[in-house]
């Protein structure tokens, strides 16, 4: 890649303050292409989609309706149907939790909230895969198949992070999803992660339900998808409805819609999805080389300052994809203000949405950096060396 190019794109990295921003697994920057394709939304089609026979409706809705194609070439879905426009990660796991039919619901000991909290909330039974913190675990497959042996005659749903945004470690999916259906059970990979660095082929890969966000993938806020194999999709029923969900009404009935329209209700983000087909219009160009890109950011973090600071997770970078989560002498939230006043580094500091993880293991919070594919080996070395000066 040519990391001096794709800076270019991206307007808040060639203004005259310059920062090194190191919070990507919270929040990806936006390239201008995205900002400009947002904009021509709102200056030349501002209508609503898929209601408004006008001329400017039919071009909203022909580029809204482009995005859902693009994202279905992305992941390698099956057919258009199979994409659901969601706020975010959590709202797609949300849909999921309040609709599918199980007994039982496996997940991990360091999932985000996102796929904690609506499997806890569900009062369904549950197990957690606990995991090894020093080396990229294989044991969750042992485990997994223990469970699924003494739970022969449950309904069984596996939600599981992909790359995870504590130590950003990956699952081996291919194995799990096999697994899984070798026991008729589903899987459904939260994706937030690794969508930013990894190409998906969902159909490849056999998977049942997959969800990601728009935000962290050069996207705009406020957009999601979640993919479900169609045959699985239309079995669910819609947990909102309203408008756009129906084919018709009377007055003591409803007809609804099919997916994935029965999912979608009311006035959509127009702006935003048609602003997330551009980024990951974007985002393929780079795909492939993305996570050996954040990997050798990754190791120069890790060899400028394992010395120095006590890293969560693998202690191999290359197990760790672009997530540099540390704790070290200074309180956390102080040495990421610190970070941004001294030098105006952007971290990101506190428990990262994996709460019940630092409560299991008694740790108060950590320290993030975590890296993308415009970030500079040069900005990396300058981490190092400031953090160094602070710790010193």
């Amino acid at each position: 890649m040519n990391v001096k190019k794709i800076r270019e794109d991206f307007p808040i990295l060639n203004s005259k303050k310059p920062i090194i921003y190191f919070d990507n697994a919270c929040m990806s920057l936006k390239p201008r292409q995205v900002i400009e394709k947002i904009n021509e939304y709102y200056n030349e089609y501002p209508a609503c989609v898929g209601r408004s026979n006008h001329r400017i409706g039919r071009i909203a809705s022909e580029e809204y309706n482009n995005t859902r194609s693009i994202i279905k070439k992305f992941i390698n879905a099956r057919e258009e149907k199979e994409i659901i426009f969601t706020r975010n990660t959590t709202e797609g796991l949300n849909i999921l939790s309040k609709t599918l039919d199980y007994d039982l619901i496996i997940t991990t000991d360091k999932e985000h909230n996102s796929n904690h909290v609506p499997w806890l909330m569900s009062g369904k039974k549950r197990e957690i895969l606990k995991t090894e913190q020093d080396k990229v675990d294989t044991s969750i497959e042992e485990q997994l198949k223990d469970i699924l042996a003494k739970n022969k005659n449950n309904k069984i749903l596996i939600s599981i992070v992909h790359t995870s945004n504590l130590d950003g470690t990956t699952i081996n999916p291919e194995k799990i999803i096999k697994i899984a259906h070798e026991n008729n059970a589903l899987v459904v990979l939260d994706a937030a992660q690794s969508i930013t660095h990894k190409q998906i082929n969902v159909k490849k890969l056999d998977v049942d339900f997959i969800a990601f966000s728009g935000h962290k993938i050069l996207g705009p806020t406020g957009t999601g998808v979640l993919y479900g194999k169609k045959e699985l999709l239309e079995k669910l029923k819609n947990n909102y409805t309203g408008g756009d969900t129906v084919k018709d009404t009377f007055y003591d009935k409803v007809e609804f819609e099919e997916i994935p329209q029965k999912f979608e209700a009311g006035l959509q983000d127009y702006a935003g999805f048609i602003g997330l087909g551009e980024a990951i219009k974007y985002l393929q160009k780079y795909i492939n080389d993305i996570e050996s890109h954040q990997t050798k950011l990754n190791k120069i973090l890790t060899e400028g300052l394992k010395e120095h600071v006590k890293i969560i997770g693998p202690k191999n970078p290359e197990l760790r994809s672009g997530i540099f989560n540390f704790t070290s002498k200074i309180n956390h939230h102080e040495l990421s203000v610190i970070l941004d006043n001294y030098a105006n580094i952007m971290i990101r500091s506190g428990r990262h949405c994996v709460h019940s993880w630092y409560n299991d293991h008694n740790i108060e919070g950590s320290a993030r950096a975590s890296v993308y594919l415009y970030n500079t080996e040069e900005e990396a070395k300058t981490f190092v060396d400031k953090m160094k000066e602070i710790l010193k």
